[in-house]
Parts: C-alpha cells; structure tokens; sequence
C-alpha cells in the first residue's frame, strides 16, 4: 500500500467515525431535548396542582377545622373527627404492619436469602406491592366486614396495614442487602451470636433505609381512600371506638368534594391540604435520613 492509499484510508475513517459522532450527538440532543419537555410537562402539573391546593387548601383552614365535627350541610363545622380517624388507623395500621414487615424482610436478607420459602414470599410480596388497593379493600370487606355484619376503624386499619407490609418487606430487604458483607464476617469471627449480629450491627448499619421505608408506607397509606370505603366506611360524628364506623380524611374529602355545598367543598379543599403537607412532610424527611446514610 502506498502512501497516498494509506493517507486516503487514514481520512475515510477518521470521516466515517465524525459522522458516526454526529449522529450520535443530534440522537443526543434529541433525546435531552424530549426528556426536558417531559419533565417541564409533569412539574408543570405539578405548581398547578400545588397552586390550587394552596390556593383553596388555605381558604378553607380556620380554628373551626380543627376543632369541630365535620356539620351538616351549609352549616359551620370542621374535620376533627377525620383527623382523628386518619391517625387512629394509620397508627393502628403501623404499629401492625411495621414489624412484620421488618422480621419478614430480615428473614429474606439474613437467614434463607436462596431458598424456596423466600422465592414464594417476594413472589406474593411483588403480587401485594403491585395489587390496586381497592382489591385489598375488597378483600378485608369479604374477610373482616361482610363475615362479622359491620364497618370498623379495625378493618380499616387491617387493609392499611396489607398495603405498608409490602413496602416494608421491600425496602427492609434491600438496605440490609447494601450492608457490606465485612461486618457480618467480623461480628461472626468475635463469635457474635446470628441474632445479635442482625440486631445490633446489620440492621442498626440498615437503620436510616429501614426508617425511610416506613415513612414512606406512611405517606402512601395517609392518601388511601378506595380500602376504606370497603372497611371503616364514615361517621359524621366523633368516636374513638375502633369497633365501629369512623370517619377518616380521604374519605371525608372524597364525599365533600362531590356535594354541592359550598362548606362541605371548603372542608374538602382543607383536607386535601392538611393531607398534602403531612405525605410532603414525611417525603422530606425520608430524603433527608436517605442524604444522612450516604
């Protein structure tokens, strides 16, 4: 080959490989471009139902709403006793879900990662994560309601709980699968019994995921409406008796929001409000115990 035809070879290439580069830098720029009008779209909903949750959230608060029943129609009145009912039942719901979820996902990390057993729990787990909750509220109605002739706080909080358990299981397996492998091995080479090594090592190193994943269970199962019309249905009265019909927020605010009153939609308005600010509240502060474990 003589020198020209290597020269020509050596500027054919070097051609086709700027061409290839060009093209890949307009698929690039095509591609920036589509996911920047695609995040402008969502955050552009997003102020816009920011905006008139403040908006009108904010017209409808006053010391009434938080110290009076839910009235009457063109009456005054507030949304104390759907306060009360939303953190009774996702306390109950909580308290029930949390541990189990934990000692589930401990079991799926520490004690039988590979085996059968775990293999059909994520498989249920993956099933209960991906289940809309009016099928979990369906099923609690048929279980708990239809079997014993009453709605109840209880069954309200039994549907609650079926949806955080999952997230739990979930989140708790994954943060202890990010503990470096070393901790363990040196836990154990000290002759640490199993369950102090989880105890005190593993799952205090999985403290700040762990936390992060109940408040987010906490956070989705604050919004929930559909399972509760199934189990705790409402009370426009107060009551603190879990065995009996209680009112809850997002059920409140689903049968204001639709009335044609304008103190019931003032009420609902103020709801979704109180409701915005606890699952923003609780987002934040899962990214910031997220930002302190890194």
């Amino acid at each position: 080959m003589t020198t020209a035809e290597a020269l020509l070879q050596a500027k054919t290439l070097a051609d086709t490989r700027q061409a290839k580069f060009a093209a890949r830098s307009r698929l690039n720029k095509v591609a920036l471009a589509l996911s920047l009008a695609a995040m402008a779209f969502g955050v552009f909903w997003l102020i816009w139902i920011l905006w008139e949750t403040l908006r009108l959230g904010l017209g409808g608060l006053s010391l009434a709403t938080f110290t009076e029943m839910t009235p009457p129609p063109n009456e005054e009145g507030g949304i104390l006793n759907a306060i009360f009912g939303s953190i009774v039942m996702v306390g109950l719901a909580t308290f029930v879900g949390t541990p189990i979820g934990i000692l589930a996902g401990i079991y799926l990390a520490e004690y039988n990662p590979r085996g059968w057993l775990a293999a059909v729990v994520r498989f249920v787990n993956d099933i209960l994560l991906s289940a809309p909750s009016i099928v979990i509220g369906l099923f609690v109605y048929a279980v708990a309601v239809a079997r014993f002739q009453g709605f109840s706080a209880l069954a309200g909080a039994m549907a609650l709980a079926l949806i955080t358990i999952p997230v739990v299981i979930r989140t708790t397996e994954n943060m202890l699968q990010l503990v470096p492998p070393g901790l363990r091995e040196a836990a154990y080479a000290l002759g640490t019994p199993k369950w102090k090594v989880i105890l005190s090592i593993t799952l205090r190193a999985a403290r700040a995921g762990v936390v992060t994943g109940i408040l987010l269970a906490v956070a989705r199962i604050a919004g929930e409406t559909a399972p509760l019309l199934f189990t705790a249905l409402s009370n426009q009265f107060w009551t603190s008796n879990i065995t009996q019909p209680m009112a809850s927020l997002p059920v409140t605010i689903f049968k204001f929001a639709m009335s044609p009153y304008e103190n019931w939609q003032k009420l609902a308005w103020a709801g979704v409000f109180l409701i915005t600010i606890a699952v923003l509240a609780l987002n934040i502060l899962a990214r910031v115990l997220t930002r302190n474990k890194n």
